[in-house]
């Protein structure tokens, strides 16, 4: 089975292009949907959490994530804590997850698949890429950001140009290239490279 990474910049469209492999039958593991479960379902993982950002962070057992975000975003140190309390956990969680596919590739989208060592775990990595200025207008949108918040938390984030390098495959989600049949030429190429 062929392990595909997808990966992007905040506001790249990670998601909808994950949502089309869904569609087209591929198992999807989003890997910050399920940082976010372990880190309100773990113990351990929540002891460290709080013993490393003190009890605030959670509120009624819920991830205060508000309150991380405005520690994280402003203090590259706090960050690096925080992703290796939970990269480590997310990453065993995915191996396991793609242990129990059948499918002839599983997608694993991660949003820092180079900051995080996750892509050490794929066989191919697919970047998505859009104009900066796009991307911020869509993570202000969907986030409820300021602008200066969306670019404080891209400069944390390899550049995008780099990671796209460093893909490969680069669908181009700029709102003027059509989306799906970039996907439908992956999944054909993927389909073939699993026989």
């Amino acid at each position: 089975m062929l392990r595909i990474g997808l990966t992007g910049g905040i506001g790249s469209g990670k998601s909808t292009v994950a949502k089309v492999f869904g569609v087209l039958g591929i198992p999807v593991f989003n890997a910050d949907q399920e940082a976010r479960r372990i880190m309100e379902e773990d113990e351990s993982l929540i002891a460290a959490i709080k013993k490393e950002f003190g009890e605030e962070a959670y509120i009624n057992q819920k991830l205060n994530r508000k309150y991380i975000a405005e520690i994280v975003f402003n203090d590259s140190y706090r960050l690096e804590k925080l992703n290796a309390l939970t990269h480590p956990v997310t990453i065993l969680a995915a191996q396991h997850w793609i242990e129990q596919q059948t499918s002839p590739y599983v997608i694993k989208e991660a949003a820092l698949m180079f900051e995080s060592a996750a892509a050490a775990g794929v066989d191919i990595i697919i970047g998505v890429s859009a104009p900066k200025n796009l991307r911020i207008g869509r993570a202000m949108k969907r986030d409820g950001l300021s602008r200066e918040d969306v670019i404080a938390r891209m400069d944390k984030q390899i550049d995008e140009d780099i990671k796209m390098r460093l893909c490969d495959y680069v669908v181009v989600n700029d709102e003027q290239q059509l989306l799906v049949p970039q996907i439908i030429k992956l999944h054909r190429i993927f389909l073939n490279l699993s026989v």
